[in-house]
């Protein structure tokens, strides 16, 4: 299905054939700079937007926190020689956007000419700052990408999103940018795709990116998370891509120069989202799944049918419900399970810690009085 992304910048349909692109440095850090990544991303017709990182909110003081308006002049200065090398193609032209997180920020972006700019993860957590926020961007045309909040709540992403269109915001987009959640594992920010999945489920309408730089932290998995997104059926990728990433004064690590992402982009394969559905196959292995699903459900009903019965026994002698040592064994029993069986153990012990978790407030229900836990 064709995805409407950005109609106030004429960019309406984008076919499952091409991924929407948005690239840029993390950092804007000289007019040389982002002259040379601008022309570099306008050879690349697949990339409609440049992303630029104007301010940049550091955890701790002390650290680089961009270079606020002279950034914008910079970004305004150089716009000309990169509309050039796209018109050399007969690429569509170039828009820019930068993250804002006080509403003076959206009043420079729009004196400098911005086309969008984005609610970061930090900001979208806050719904107070988003209010100001999206006060600020009220009548000015702006296009808006919203992150994801730090946390993996889909309800502060969706509320930062109808605050946008409360405050007549007409092209929001949703950017997936991971999440920092204990034992992120392989990743700096953990992918739980579930959550962008769900936000899909709830609103349909709005476009979702990837931003796979921020979840990998590091560029070597930027390309397979890419395909992970599109094969989910995001609408396209929001990469970060530096002329010379490791002399860069932030997130170094993670980003990738633009003839990478010209590699990158060409090495990607668009599925799609229509057709296959009226697969018999396809129809037959899903009613399968269906099947397996109501097996599953009913499996854990008779689960939690043994952990009432296993409280009340606690319960007669005087026994906690959290057991520790139990508890350890168990999960120690089922990863081993998990491997023989050829199952992700990071899986497995996501859906067992679920599930005892359950168990233990079902216990609790029966039991009553103090947490254990």
């Amino acid at each position: 299905m064709p995805a409407v992304i950005f109609k106030n910048m004429r960019i309406v349909v984008r076919d499952r054939k091409t991924p929407y692109i948005v690239a840029g440095p993390c950092s804007v850090e000289s007019l040389e700079q982002m002259e040379a990544a601008g022309k570099a991303l306008a050879l690349l017709p697949q990339v409609g937007m440049i992303r630029c990182g104007v301010w940049k909110p550091r955890t701790r003081p002390g650290g680089f926190e961009g270079y606020g308006e002279q950034a914008l002049q910079w970004i305004a200065g150089c716009r000309g020689e990169v509309d050039k090398v796209r018109e050399s193609i007969g690429g569509e032209r170039l828009h820019y956007c930068c993250e804002v997180a006080l509403p003076e920020h959206v009043e420079l972006a729009l004196r400098y000419g911005m086309d969008a700019v984005w609610i970061g993860a930090r900001s979208t957590a806050n719904p107070f700052v988003v209010q100001e926020l999206t006060a600020a961007l009220r009548g000015t045309g702006l296009s808006v990408l919203v992150k994801n909040a730090v946390s993996p709540d889909v309800r502060l992403w969706m509320g930062a999103i109808e605050r946008c269109r409360q405050a007549g915001v007409e092209d929001v987009c949703a950017v997936h940018r991971g999440f920092d959640v204990y034992r992120n594992g392989q990743y700096r920010n953990s992918p739980l795709w579930e959550v962008p999945i769900e936000l899909r489920r709830l609103m349909p309408e709005i476009p979702i990116l990837c931003d796979p730089s921020h979840i990998a932290g590091r560029r070597e998995p930027i390309a397979a998370l890419s395909q992970t997104a599109l094969d989910l059926g995001f609408d396209g990728l929001m990469i970060e891509t530096h002329p010379d990433p490791e002399r860069a004064l932030t997130d170094a690590g993670q980003q990738i120069t633009p003839s990478e992402l010209g590699r990158l982009i060409e090495g990607l394969v668009m599925r799609s989202t229509e057709g296959v559905a009226a697969s018999e196959e396809l129809r037959l292995l899903r009613e399968q799944i269906d099947h397996l699903d109501r097996e599953a459900l009913q499996l854990l009903a008779a689960r939690m049918e043994v952990a009432r019965r296993i409280a009340t026994v606690k319960q007669e002698g005087n026994m906690s419900v959290f057991q520790p040592k139990r508890w350890d064994a168990v999960l120690r029993q089922r990863m081993e399970t998990a491997r023989e069986l050829g199952l992700s153990e990071e899986c497995v012990k996501g859906i067992f810690e679920k599930v005892h978790a359950e168990s233990v407030r079902v216990q609790e229900d029966v039991i009553g009085g103090d947490r254990h836990v």
